[in-house]
Parts: structure tokens; sequence; C-alpha cells
């Protein structure tokens, strides 16, 4: 997951971790997204809750992508 600026990937890590779910942030590659530097990695399979539960939030997203590693 992308995001435009730094504030709102950091808040989407501490929010899904203090709600169980497992996210970490790591590089954005630069092929996906110039915006932040920053992406968060979490379980593709659970993205719409994810999704679902940032937007909830107010968290704003850039973008889900599929990136394997």
């Amino acid at each position: 997951m992308t995001f435009f600026n730094s504030y709102h990937a950091l808040r989407a890590e501490s929010f899904l971790k203090k709600n169980r779910q497992e996210a970490r942030l790591i590089p954005g590659p630069r092929e996906i997204s110039p915006n932040c530097g920053v992406a968060l990695r979490f379980d593709y399979a659970v993205r719409d809750l994810v999704a679902r539960m940032l937007s909830d939030a107010s968290v704003q997203v850039e973008k889900v992508h599929f990136y394997p590693q």
C-alpha cells in the first residue's frame, strides 16, 4: 500500500497494529510510487478489510498494490 505522505503511512501502521492486523512499513519501491518513500506491507488477502479500516479511520491511501517479494 502506498501513500501520498509519510504521515498517513505512519498512522496506517499504528492503527492496524492497534487493531491486531499484521502490517509493517518498508521502503517504497520507486517503480510503484515516487511519493512518500515508504509503503505498508500486509497480507494481500485481507486488502479489502485493511482498506476499509483505514478509510474509516480517515487515513489517506494512494493505492493498494500486489507486490510479491
